[in-house]
């Protein structure tokens, strides 16, 4: 029972150097995802409200022109397609670009 005792204040410092590694892991990986800048865009509404604001602005407008580019893209291909003159096919995907075609 003696040894017990003697192994306690061991155990207890082996825990509290386990405890400050993982105390050190997480201050590092907080450093690692900026938690404080977070905390301070949170504390702060009209940065916050601003900041999202023109993430909104950049997301749609990159919706925007990468729906475009890819319609441009597959009327590039349908074009290509009428040009083969394929039966069926071809005159469905002239009729279709007509249309796209009036639209624009």
């Amino acid at each position: 029972m003696d040894q017990w005792q003697e192994d306690e204040p061991c155990r207890e410092k082996q825990l509290q150097r386990q405890l400050l590694l993982k105390l050190e892991q997480v201050s590092r990986e907080m450093e690692k995802f900026n938690i404080a800048e977070y905390l301070a865009l949170l504390n702060s509404p009209r940065r916050y409200l601003f900041v999202n604001f023109m993430g909104g602005i950049a997301r749609g407008l990159g919706i925007a022109v990468g729906a475009t580019l890819l319609a441009a893209v597959v009327i590039y291909f349908l074009q290509r397609l009428v040009m083969l003159n394929l039966p069926l096919i071809g005159d469905f995907i002239a009729e279709l670009i007509k249309i796209v075609s009036e639209q624009l």
